[in-house]
């Protein structure tokens, strides 16, 4: 069984995966939505919601432990007063 990684360690590699394997993928046409992407494998799920994409992930790769959940065109999953990135690129 894969051990825990440390949060900032599962950032780092998720955000890395995103960019060199799904952005390109998804970007343009599912923007707000929600991708769960396991760090050891690659493996990774797109939802309209972070537990529908986390489920998706579990039942693609019920052992996934480093997940790395993020939201499509956006900064952070949620926010207060966010908006997307979209009108700052």
């Amino acid at each position: 069984m894969t051990a825990r990684r440390p949060a900032d360690e599962i950032a780092r590699l998720g955000d890395r995966i995103y960019e060199r394997d799904i952005r390109a993928q998804v970007e343009d046409v599912h923007d707000g939505a929600f991708v769960a992407i396991d760090v050891e494998s690659g493996n990774w799920t797109l939802a309209g919601n972070e537990l529908d994409a986390m489920v998706r992930l579990r039942e693609r790769q019920p052992d996934a432990l480093n997940v790395w959940l993020l939201r499509i065109g956006y900064r952070a999953i949620a926010s207060i007063g966010g908006g997307s990135l979209r009108a700052h690129r």
